[in-house]
């Protein structure tokens, strides 16, 4: 009997050993928590990201307007009819 029961202990602590400092333990469950928090806050912030880009892409297909004002502000369009000032500030 005593011995069937030092054979339960002795199975038990190595199942707790095995359960917590082993392989895929309770540590390991825990960080592999933490980086799936981490990725999936990367996912947010890139699924906003795509959002923003296909608004864009969805002006850019739909009208003239957003074209033109990428073309003024990123390219410097200058449209036929129109005249543009240039103002250079003085030097102190």
């Amino acid at each position: 009997m005593r011995i069937l029961i030092a054979v339960l202990l002795i199975t038990l602590a190595a199942l707790q050993y095995r359960l917590w400092f082993g392989q895929l333990s309770v540590t390991d469950y825990l960080k592999q928590q933490e980086e799936i928090a981490q990725q999936q806050a990367s996912n947010q912030e890139l699924i906003k990201r795509n959002r923003m880009l296909l608004a864009d892409v969805n002006d850019l297909r739909q009208g003239q307007e957003a074209i033109e004002e990428r073309a003024r502000n990123e390219l410097g369009l200058i449209a036929a009819d129109e005249v543009f000032f240039r103002i250079i500030p003085r030097d102190p």
